[in-house]
């Protein structure tokens, strides 16, 4: 089977005699989906499951041709405009490949790269470098491209050592807040605005340690998912419930969690 057999598929779903929540969908409904079934396929990816990344490619194939077959309806685009239209701008963005262009490294790729998007989307004339970056990217996303590319201009630290000393300040400004005597209510606006400043300074950190943020940030939720089933087993295998057992039984349990885990 091939792509036109989707394409078929969903507009059999579509039709007069299809499924009344499929001809529902919207652009905008079909996108909030379309952004599920990447995390999906991201999280098959990191976990090796060829079946499960197989079959969630196809979930997202599913529902990038809907989000297709909706404009096309609307007479805006088909398939043959948005392929064409890639493969032209993929053409034109890779001239070390197609064209006269030699380039050393990885580095000089990757700065034609951005010189020839700023061009094509013409963001000289936007009023910030900034603007580039899209508005509806997951908050620690996004702060990582809007740190890139604000580096770009050369607004940056000259290694990292200065980024770790920026990390202890705003540390201890967000201590500060957090120990603050007679602390009011109000305060709780400074305390979630230092503490997000402790967090985008951390994803530079990540960035001059060419660590990606997003990526890291999941590795650690999901150990610690595996260490606190564990721990839940272990607890379960003596017969008792987790809210049963003291802070201090927890904290032992923990550590035998990770020595068994690691």
């Amino acid at each position: 089977m091939g792509i036109n057999s989707i394409i078929d598929l969903i507009e059999t779903l579509r039709g007069e005699k299809g499924c009344p929540w499929d001809r529902k969908q919207t652009p905008g409904t079909i996108a909030v989906y379309l952004v599920e079934e990447v995390y999906e396929l991201v999280d098959a990816i990191e976990s090796g499951d060829h079946d499960g990344v197989c079959e969630e490619l196809g979930d997202v194939l599913f529902h990038i041709l809907f989000l297709v077959g909706l404009f096309r309806g609307m007479g805006y685009f088909d398939i043959k405009d948005v392929v064409g239209l890639n493969v032209e701008k993929m053409t034109r963005r890779h001239p070390h490949v197609f064209g006269n262009e030699k380039f050393e490294s990885i580095e000089e790729v990757r700065a034609h790269w951005n010189k020839i998007k700023m061009k094509e989307k013409n963001l000289a004339k936007k009023a910030s470098i900034l603007d580039s970056v899209p508005a509806g990217l997951p908050a620690l996303m996004r702060a990582y491209r809007v740190s890139e590319r604000a580096a770009k201009t050369g607004f940056d630290w000259s290694d990292i050592s200065g980024v770790m000393q920026k990390v202890e300040e705003e540390w201890s400004e967000l201590k500060a807040v957090l120990t603050g005597e007679n602390r009011a209510p109000k305060d709780q606006d400074l305390l979630a605005l230092e503490f997000g400043d402790v967090l985008f300074t951390l994803v530079n950190v990540a960035r001059f340690a060419h660590i990606h943020p997003e990526t890291a940030l999941r590795d650690s939720t999901k150990k610690f998912e595996k260490r606190f089933k564990y721990m839940e087993k272990l607890i379960t295998e003596s017969r008792r419930n987790i809210e049963s057992v003291s802070q201090d039984e927890m904290d032992e349990l923990w550590e035998e969690t990770k020595a068994n885990l690691g």
